[in-house]
C-alpha cells in the first residue's frame, strides 16, 4: 500500500477522533460522537421490544430479590444516574446473563440466578452492567464503528480507481480494523465495567470478593474455543485476574460498612 494512502487513512481517523472526546469514570479517553439522549431512546426502544417478546418471571420472591439488589446498586450511583426512574425486569429465560441499557433499564435472566449463588454474586453482575451505562460504552462502541467505517470509506475514495487489488486491500483493512480496533475496545469495556462494578457493589454493601467466585462459577458453566484476541470479552482467567488486581479498595469499603452493620441484606 502506498505511503500516500496510509497518510490519508491516518488523517481520516485522527480528524474523526477529534470531533468528540470524553473521559470515562476510570479516566480513560474515549470517543463519543452521539448525544446521550439518542442512546437513551435506543435503549428504551430495545427494552420495550424485549418485554414484548420475552416472558417475565412469575415468582414474586425472585422479582423482589433482584429489585432489592438493583436498588442497592442504584442508591450509590452518581446523582445523574441515581436520580432517574430505573426499570428492572426479570426475564424467564435460561440465558446466564443480565444487561443494563441507556435509558435506565436493567434486565436479568433467570438463568443467571442459577449461577449467581447469593446476593453479592448477583450484585457483581448488576454492578458490572450498570458500569457499562455509566461509562457510556454503548455510545463509544457505536462511535468507534462509525469512525472506523468513515475513515475506511475516505481512504477508499482517495486511493484511485477501482481494481481487484484495491478491493482486496480494503477488505483486509476492514478485517484489520475489526481485530485491531473494535474487538480490543470491547475487551477494554468489559474490564472497565468490572472495575466500576466492583466499586459499586462494595459501596452498596455487597462483598466484592464474591465477584471472583461468580466468575469461577461462570467458567464451570461453559467456555469458548474462540481465542481471546478474537473475542469481545476477556477470558475467565483474565477477568478474574483483573478483578483481583482492583480488589483492595472495594474490600476496604465493604469492611468499613460491615463494621458499621450497614451491609446489604436482600436475601
Amino acid at each position: 500500500m502506498s505511503s500516500s494512502l496510509l497518510r490519508h487513512l491516518a488523517i481520516g481517523l485522527v480528524s474523526v477522533s477529534l470531533v468528540a472526546c470524553s473521559t470515562s469514570p476510570t479516566g480513560r479517553s474515549q470517543l463519543t460522537l452521539l448525544p446521550d439522549s439518542q442512546l437513551n431512546e435506543m435503549g428504551v426502544a430495545s427494552f420495550t421490544e424485549m418485554k414484548s417478546n420475552l416472558p417475565t418471571t412469575s415468582s414474586t420472591n425472585v422479582t423482589q430479590n433482584v429489585q432489592c439488589v438493583a436498588d442497592r446498586i442504584i442508591s450509590v450511583l452518581p446523582d445523574q444516574y441515581r436520580d432517574q426512574a430505573w426499570e428492572v425486569v426479570v426475564f424467564d429465560d435460561e440465558q446466564v446473563n443480565a444487561f443494563a441499557l441507556p435509558g435506565n433499564k436493567i434486565g436479568v435472566y433467570t438463568g443467571l440466578l442459577e449461577v449467581a449463588e447469593n446476593q453479592s454474586q448477583l450484585a457483581a453482575v448488576v454492578g458490572h452492567e450498570v458500569g457499562h451505562v455509566m461509562a457510556r460504552h454503548g455510545n463509544e462502541r457505536v462511535s468507534t464503528q462509525l469512525a472506523t467505517s468513515q475513515a475506511l470509506a475516505l481512504g477508499y475514495q482517495l486511493s484511485g480507481e477501482d481494481s481487484a487489488t484495491k478491493a482486496a486491500i480494503f477488505q483486509g483493512l476492514g478485517i484489520g480494523a475489526q481485530v485491531g480496533i473494535i474487538l480490543p475496545f470491547s475487551r477494554t469495556h468489559e474490564s472497565e465495567a468490572d472495575q466500576i462494578g466492583l466499586e459499586l457493589m462494595a459501596k452498596a454493601g455487597f462483598n466484592p470478593e464474591e465477584s471472583v467466585t461468580l466468575w469461577q462459577n461462570m467458567s464451570k458453566v461453559g467456555s469458548s474455543d474462540t481465542p481471546e484476541f478474537l473475542s469481545t470479552h476477556p477470558s475467565h482467567n483474565s477477568r478474574i485476574a483483573g478483578l483481583k488486581e482492583h480488589m483492595a479498595e472495594p474490600k476496604q469499603i465493604y469492611a468499613s460498612l460491615k463494621a458499621r452493620n450497614q451491609t446489604a441484606n436482600c436475601y
